[in-house]
């Protein structure tokens, strides 16, 4: 079990990083890329498989977790999937994306990350 926890942990930081670098990377020409679309899912997926596995390791009470951290963090995810789909139906239409929604998703992935380490 502690190996399944730590490659999800790797997955789930590697879809970060696709979301964040995707967004470094088009910064002065801001798009939502194929790779932010993906580093989502990523992080969705993964994201809920962790806090399963920490449900079913911590016990009848469920102390050690924090829900509203968890709660903030799937709301914010949840802002971020959405954006990132909107931005992946324009570039696949050849629309342009605007860059509120392009910055939204690297802004809110930074958002998220910073959740999860100063939390």
């Amino acid at each position: 079990m502690d190996f399944l926890y730590t490659f999800l942990v790797f997955l789930h930081i590697v879809g970060a990083a696709a979301l964040l670098g995707g967004w470094l990377a088009s910064f002065k020409n801001p798009t939502v890329g194929y790779w932010q679309h993906v580093g989502a899912w990523i992080q969705l997926i993964t994201g809920l498989l962790l806090v399963g596995i920490a449900e079913m390791t911590a016990g009848d009470d469920g102390a050690g977790i924090n829900h509203m951290k968890i709660g903030i963090k799937l709301v914010v995810l949840i802002a971020i999937l959405i954006a990132a789909i909107l931005g992946r139906r324009k570039v696949k239409r050849d629309e342009t994306v605007s860059t509120g929604l392009a910055h939204s998703v690297g802004g809110l992935t930074l958002i998220n990350i910073a959740i999860a380490v100063f939390w």
